[in-house]
């Protein structure tokens, strides 16, 4: 029995092995781990879906794969259906035959083996690959107010802040666990205290910051606290149509990886924002400025980490995370002007954008598929960070306008315009 945690006649019962040894293996570990964070009590997964970040089949994951074996073999597949994160290689991509070789023989070596295991614990569809699980398109969308077992920061971000889901930022696996038995540990960004700010952000610039600048410059600032947003309202027309929900799903991506953040409010946008208003806020919040000045401070201080930083770029990412039905069709407009001015027919240097099978497959049903095609741009599933964790795709000069790309890996970061710039006239 749990001496800290008060759990119910049914989830002490789980933790007693009455589902099997392993269940209660698992009950055990989120008990623990609730613990960890000061949590008393378990609380229901209450969503419809659940995420899973694990979704590479990397030999080192052994530990991973023996743990669902035993899932499957007892019939404790999940409660839910689930979808992952993006597929860590697609043969469209460009990339070298060593390149090839280090991925199929040294990296995502179980990757096969791996995605029939989470089809028999219950993955939504053979496709549900992304980190924007969230669209519409791919069908995982929570309501506000439920309680997710999610991990993959830039989902528990956008879940939490821009629809009012309930969901800590979990680890890996541990998603998994919580929607096997159906319970989370009550902390943090579940209770009302937790969702509260601890920082009143001003947006005081002079044009639309770029969401993904934007998000790193408050990220870094606040780090895991959650920031109350006033001023931003203004640049995405006072109300949460497509345009704004694209715009914070990147700009809640840079928060959450050049920080720490799992929610944020924006005054006048976010449900809880709308509804509450600035009694979010809570007493004593620290208050951040920024301004043109401040963004261009903290552009100005990204590191530029390839051994050759005069080099040109080989290879441009755009879609960490996934890109939007509204960015693929907006985007094929932007290149096809940047070629026309260029006199160019096809983009300068190969570039690869990145959605959800689903969100490709309603883009490829319109006119803009085939626009694109002739760009040059390949389309993708894939997700950039796991192609860049391969050692010789690291030495590549790969630039992004991902903020979260550039944290994790050496792609070099480059706002929206300037990568528009350097994929339809070239140069660095």
């Amino acid at each position: 029995m749990s001496e800290k945690m008060k759990l119910t006649a049914q989830q002490q019962a789980i933790l007693d092995g009455e589902k099997g040894e392993t269940l209660a293996k698992v009950m055990e570990t989120l008990v623990r781990y609730g613990e960890l964070f000061g949590a008393d009590s378990m609380v229901p997964v209450t969503s419809r879906y659940n995420h899973l970040v694990t979704s590479f089949g990397l030999k080192a994951l052994g530990p991973v794969y023996e743990l669902m074996d035993k899932l499957i073999a007892e019939g404790a597949a999940s409660q839910q259906k689930f979808s992952a994160d993006p597929r860590p290689v697609d043969k469209n991509v460009p990339s070298s035959f060593l390149q090839n070789f280090v991925f199929d023989h040294f990296m995502y070596t179980k990757q096969n083996f791996y995605e029939e295991q989470l089809q028999k614990l219950g993955l939504m569809d053979r496709d549900a690959f992304t980190c924007a699980c969230y669209m519409d398109q791919v069908g995982n969308t929570p309501q506000e107010g439920e309680v997710l077992s999610w991990s993959e920061s830039s989902a528990v971000v956008y879940a939490n802040s821009v629809l009012g889901a309930r969901c800590n930022r979990n680890s890996g696996i541990i998603d998994l666990m919580g929607s096997v038995v159906g319970y989370v540990p009550y902390f943090g960004l579940l209770t009302d205290e937790g969702r509260k700010a601890a920082w009143i952000v001003e947006i005081k610039t002079t044009k639309k910051p770029e969401a993904q600048l934007l998000g790193s410059a408050i990220g870094m600032k606040v780090m895991e606290d959650v920031p109350y947003i006033v001023g931003l309202d203004q640049w995405l027309g006072g109300t949460l149509d497509d345009a704004a929900k694209t715009y914070l799903k990147d700009f809640g991506a840079a928060t959450a990886s050049n920080g720490a953040v799992g929610l944020y409010h924006v005054e006048g946008i976010t449900p809880e924002a709308v509804r509450q208003g600035r009694e979010l806020i809570a007493e004593g919040a620290q208050t951040y400025v920024v301004d043109d000045a401040e963004l261009q401070r903290v552009y100005d201080s990204y590191p530029v980490v390839w051994k050759n930083k005069a080099a040109k770029p080989k290879l441009c990412f755009m879609g960490c995370p996934h890109m939007s039905l509204e960015q693929l069709t907006t985007w094929t407009c932007r290149v096809e002007e940047g070629l026309k001015e260029a006199g160019r027919d096809k983009v300068a240097i190969p570039t690869v954008f990145t959605a959800a099978p689903a969100v490709i497959k309603e883009f490829e049903a319109t006119p803009y598929a085939g626009r694109l095609k002739q760009t040059g741009v390949v389309l993708s599933y894939i997700c950039p960070l796991m192609y860049m964790n391969n050692p010789l795709s690291g030495k590549m000069p790969v630039i992004t306008s991902s903020n979260k790309l550039r944290t994790y890996t050496t792609a070099r970061y480059y706002t929206d315009d300037e990568i528009l710039v350097q994929i339809t006239k070239g140069g660095n």
